[in-house]
C-alpha cells in the first residue's frame, strides 16, 4: 500500500488520542526517553534517517523498545507486547494500528475501521509518531506518513504526490528562528505535519494553519491533539487563498520552495516556475501582517546569469516592511538537482529514467539561465517606516539556535539606528555585548597586528574586522561615557584631530550596533546578539 493512500487514524476520537498520549508518556516515549534508551549515537543516527543502530538498541522486549520499533522504526511488533503498553482495541478501531497482515485489506476497504477486524498476532503502526521536545520541555508528538522519516540514504521512501513528511532540518530551523513574542493571531502557511502550528500554539491566542493537501491538515490535527495542544483553525487551499484578507501578528511558512521542473510532490514542489512561489508568498505577506507583526520563511532563490541575487530577493520585499534576508547556502545546479532527485528516491529507479529526470532539471535551469540556487531565511517586520530597512547578506557559518530573540533584537536595532543621526549617535552610551571577544591577527613577533577582529560567541556568531579606533572604542564601551567623549579621548591618545575622528567614526559604530557587537544602553531590555 502506498503511504498517501493508507487511511489515517481518526481525528475525531479525542478520547482515544488522549489515552494514546497518556500511554506514550507512561512508557517514557519522549525525546529524553529515546535518548536514554538508544544512546546518543543511535539517537542522532535516527535523526539522519538511519535505523540500523536503533534496531540494534531495541532488541530487548521492554515497553519503550516496543514503541520505538512500532512507531519510529515501523516494524511489526507482537500483539502481546503492544497490549502491555497501549490500549490496542481502541487504537485498532480508530486506525492508529493495523494487523501486520491487514494492510492490503485496509487498502481495499478504504476505511480505518477495517483495521479492527479479527485479531492479529503482530501489529503495525499506520503513521509515524515521533517524540519531539518543545522549547520549555514539553513532550510533543509529530504525526506523519510512514516511511518518510526512516529508511536511510534511500530517500523519503515514498513517491506519492500527497505524502506528508515529519520533522526535518528545515522544520526545526524555521522553528528556531521564529520570534516567539505573545501574539493574538498566527498563521502557518503550508503546515505539513503541523510542527510550526504546534510551536505557535504556545504563544499565539489564535492559530490558523493552511495546506493544499487535505492529508497534511489531517496529520496536523493529529499532531496537535496527540501533543495536548489547543486545536487550530485548519483550512484547505493554496498559500493565502484560504484566509482571504485576514491579517495576523505572525506568519510562518516552510513552503514547497524547491525549484523543480513540475509539481510531483506536494510537500516540496510548488508548481510555479522557478522561484515564483517563494517570491509570491513573501510579496503577499505584507498586506496580511498587522502593524509590528513578523513574517518568517524558508526559501530558495535562483542565481541568474547577469543578475545579482541580492537584488533579486530584495525586490520581493513588500512595501511597509523591514526585511532581513540571510543566504545560508548556495548549490550549483547539478548539486541541487542531485539533492532533490535523491530526496524522491529517483536514484533507485531505472538508470535511463533517472537520467531523463536529471536532464529535465538541467533543461529547466538552462531555460531560466540559472547557474545556482540559494537557500536561506527571510524575515519581514511590518514597520510602516517611510524608509524601510532591508538587509540582504550571506552568512554560511554556524549559528546558535534558537535565534528568535536574536531576530527580534536585530529589528529593534534597525529602529534605533533609523531614529538616530550621527550627532545623536555620538551622544549615546553603549556597552559591549555579552560574548564578544577580540582577536589580533598578524605575523609572529610583529609589533602591531595586521587585523583586529571582533567575534561573537552567541547568536549569529559573527566576526567583523575593525581598525584601531574601532577596537579601542569597543573595548572601553561600558555604558559610562558617551560615544563622543570616548572618541575625544581616543583622539587625544592617538594625536588625531577630534573633529575629524567624530566625522569618520559613526559609520563604523553603526555597523557594530547593527551587527550586535555594541548594545545601546537604552535598549538593554532586548537581547542584543
Amino acid at each position: 500500500m502506498s503511504n498517501a493512500s493508507m487511511p489515517l487514524p481518526s481525528s475525531d476520537r479525542a478520547d482515544v488520542t488522549a489515552r494514546l498520549r497518556e500511554a506514550l508518556l507512561a512508557a517514557d516515549f519522549t525525546a529524553d526517553g529515546l535518548l536514554e534508551l538508544l544512546g546518543a549515537p543511535a539517537y542522532t543516527a535516527l535523526a539522519r534517517s538511519e535505523t540500523v543502530p536503533a534496531l540494534r538498541a531495541t532488541r530487548d522486549d521492554g515497553p519503550l523498545a516496543s514503541l520505538v520499533r512500532l512507531f519510529l522504526l515501523q516494524r511489526a511488533v507482537p500483539h502481546a507486547r503492544v497490549a502491555d503498553v497501549l490500549p490496542v482495541d481502541a487504537l485498532l478501531e480508530s486506525g492508529w494500528l493495523v494487523g501486520a497482515e491487514g494492510a492490503e485489506g485496509a487498502e481495499k476497504a478504504g476505511a480505518a475501521g477495517a483495521y479492527g477486524a479479527g485479531r492479529a498476532d503482530e501489529l503495525r503502526a499506520t503513521v509515524d509518531v515521533r517524540p519531539y521536545g518543545g522549547p520549555d520541555g514539553e513532550d510533543w508528538f509529530i504525526v506523519s506518513d510512514l516511511g518518510c522519516a526512516v529508511g536511510g540514504a534511500g530517500g523519503i521512501g515514498s513517491r506519492d504526490e500527497g505524502v506528508v513528511l515529519g520533522v526535518g532540518g528545515a522544520s526545526t530551523t524555521l522553528a528556531g528562528i521564529t520570534v516567539r513574542t505573545p501574539a493574538a493571531s498566527a498563521l502557518d502557511v503550508g503546515t505539513g505535519s503541523g510542527i510550526q502550528a504546534l510551536h505557535a500554539s504556545r504563544h499565539a491566542t489564535r492559530v490558523t494553519a493552511t495546506d493544499l493537501n487535505p492529508r497534511a491538515l489531517h496529520c496536523t490535527r493529529l499532531t496537535l491533539a496527540l501533543s495536548g495542544a489547543p486545536e487550530a483553525d485548519l483550512r484547505e487551499g493554496s498559500l493565502y487563498e484560504p484566509v482571504g484578507d485576514t491579517t495576523y501578528d505572525l506568519i510562518v511558512s516552510n513552503p514547497p520552495f524547491v525549484i523543480s521542473p513540475g509539481a510531483r510532490l506536494t510537500y516540496r514542489d510548488g508548481g510555479m516556475g522557478g522561484d515564483d512561489l517563494c517570491r509570491s508568498i513573501v510579496q503577499e505577506a505584507g498586506e496580511r501582517l498587522n502593524e509590528g507583526g513578523y513574517a518568517q520563511f524558508l526559501a530558495n532563490w535562483q542565481h541568474v546569469e547577469g543578475e545579482e541575487w541580492t537584488e533579486r530577493v530584495r525586490s520581493w520585499v513588500p512595501r511597509g516592511c523591514d526585511a532581513w534576508i540571510v543566504q545560508r547556502e548556495v548549490q550549483d545546479v547539478t548539486q541541487y538537482a542531485e539533492l532533490w532527485l535523491r530526496d524522491a528516491g529517483d536514484h533507485r529507479t531505472d538508470p535511463a529514467e533517472y537520467a531523463a529526470r536529471y536532464d529535465a532539471w538541467l533543461d529547466e535551469f538552462e531555460a531560466r539561465k540559472t547557474r545556482g540556487v540559494g537557500f536561506g531565511w527571510i524575515t519581514l517586520r511590518k514597520s510602516g517606516a517611510a524608509e524601510p530597512s532591508v538587509t540582504v547578506e550571506e552568512w554560511t557559518h554556524p549559528v546558535e539556535q534558537p535565534l528568535g530573540e536574536t531576530v527580534q533584537a536585530f529589528f529593534g536595532r534597525q529602529d534605533y539606528l533609523r531614529a538616530h543621526d550621527d550627532a545623536a549617535l555620538l551622544a549615546e552610551h553603549f556597552k559591549l555585548a555579552d560574548g564578544v571577544v577580540q582577536e589580533q591577527i598578524g605575523l609572529p613577533g610583529a609589533e602591531d597586528p595586521e587585523h583586529v577582529v571582533l567575534r561573537q560567541h552567541r547568536g549569529m556568531r559573527r566576526a567583523t574586522q575593525v581598525d584601531t579606533v574601532g577596537a579601542g572604542f569597543a573595548g572601553v564601551c561600558d555604558g559610562t561615557l558617551s560615544a563622543g567623549r570616548i572618541l575625544d579621548a581616543i583622539a587625544q591618545l592617538m594625536g588625531e584631530d577630534a573633529v575629524l575622528l567624530r566625522d569618520r567614526t559613526p559609520a563604523q559604530i553603526r555597523l557594530l550596533v547593527e551587527q550586535g557587537f555594541l548594545e545601546p544602553v537604552g535598549l538593554e531590555g532586548q537581547e542584543m546578539q
